[in-house]
C-alpha cells in the first residue's frame, strides 16, 4: 500500500526529504520497565536502582502521560508516550540515573471503532495518589519531577500542573495548545516551575495561533523554553509524516522529544540544546540543586 501524501509536501525547503518512521528502536527497553497498579490505574515504571545506580533519595523522576487511544496498544504505550529510550544506558547516564513512571488511562475501544475514557478531569485524583503512592513505596525517595505530556497527555500535564503547582518541579508538555491563563502562570512563576513547551509550527492538530497568542506570557516567566521548531524532524533530518487516517507528522513531536532532540548524527535539533533534551534536564536539575544550597 503507498503511503499517502502529506498535505504540506509542497511546502517543504528545497533538497528536504520525508520519513514517516523514527530512527531510534522501538520496544528494546521495555523490559526493562516493571508493571504495577494502583487507584485503580495501571502504571510501568523503571528504577535505576535496579540496573546499577546506588539507592539514595535525590534521582530525578521523570512522568509520562501518554496521547489519546496509546493506552489501547498494550505495552508498546512505553515507546509511544516517549519514555522507553529514556531507560536506555545512554540516556541514564546523561541524568545521572532517574526514576521513570507512565501512568495509563482506563480508555476503551467504543462500537464504532473510536475509543473514550483518556484523560479528563476525573483523572486528577487517581494520578496525583499514584505518583505519590509510586515514590511512597517504589523509591527512597525523589529529587526533581518532570511531568511530560504528549497530546492528550499534554493536555493533562497543564491540568495537573495547574491543579497542584507545587507538586512537580518542570511540565513538559508537546503538542498542545490549552495554555492555562495568566493567573495560573504567575502561581508557577510564584512556585518556582520551569515550563519546556513543544510543539511544531505545522501541527495539524493543536491551533499554533493559540500558542503564538501566549508566546510572550510564557517566555516571560522565570524559567520557561520554548519550542516551536518549522518542521518536526526525524533523527535521520528527514521530515516527519505519519498518517493513521489523517496527516499528523506534525503533530508529533513527542517522537523528537524521544530521539533527545539530536539527530542521528549528534547535532541538535535546536542550536540552543547542544547537549539535547537530557543536556538541558540535567542542567535544570543541577541549577535546582545549585539553588537548593544557597
Amino acid at each position: 500500500m503507498a503511503t499517502p501524501t502529506p498535505p504540506w509536501i509542497d511546502q517543504i525547503p528545497k533538497g528536504a526529504f520525508i520519513t514517516t518512521e523514527p530512527t531510534y528502536p522501538t520496544g528494546k527497553y521495555q523490559h526493562l520497565f516493571g508493571r504495577d497498579e494502583a487507584f485503580g490505574l495501571k502504571y510501568y515504571y523503571f528504577d535505576p536502582t535496579e540496573h546499577g545506580y546506588p539507592k539514595k533519595d535525590s534521582y530525578p523522576l521523570l512522568i509520562f502521560l501518554h496521547g489519546g487511544s496509546n493506552a489501547l496498544v498494550g505495552d508498546l504505550c512505553i515507546n509511544y508516550t516517549g519514555a522507553e529510550m529514556y531507560a536506555s544506558e545512554k540516556y541514564q547516564q546523561d541524568l545521572g540515573g532517574a526514576y521513570i513512571l507512565i501512568p495509563v488511562a482506563n480508555e476503551y475501544r467504543t462500537e464504532d471503532g473510536g475509543y473514550e475514557g483518556s484523560w479528563d478531569e476525573s483523572y486528577i485524583d487517581p494520578v496525583m495518589k499514584l505518583i505519590d503512592d509510586f515514590i511512597l513505596n517504589k523509591t527512597k525517595g525523589v529529587g526533581v519531577r518532570f511531568l511530560l505530556g504528549n497530546s492528550a497527555g499534554a493536555r493533562f500535564t497543564l491540568k495537573l500542573g495547574a491543579h497542584d503547582p507545587k507538586a512537580f518541579d518542570v511540565l513538559v508538555p508537546v503538542g498542545t495548545s490549552d495554555i492555562p491563563d495568566d493567573s495560573v502562570i504567575d502561581t508557577w512563576d510564584e512556585c518556582g516551575v520551569t515550563l519546556f513547551f513543544a510543539d511544531g509550527l505545522r501541527d495539524e492538530i493543536a491551533d499554533h495561533e493559540v500558542i503564538e497568542s501566549r508566546r510572550a506570557r510564557m517566555e516571560k516567566m522565570k524559567h520557561s523554553f520554548i519550542f516551536t521548531p518549522e518542521w518536526v524532524y526525524n533523527g535521520d533530518k528527514g521530515i516527519a509524516s505519519i498518517n493513521f487516517g489523517f496527516e499528523m507528522g506534525q503533530h508529533c513531536l513527542m517522537n523528537g522529544i524521544q530521539a533527545n532532540l539530536l539527530f542521528d548524527d549528534g547535532t541538535p535539533m535546536d542550536s540552543r540544546l547542544p547537549g539535547g533534551m537530557t543536556g538541558w534536564m540535567r542542567s535544570e536539575i543541577e541549577r535546582r540543586n545549585r539553588e537548593k544550597k544557597l
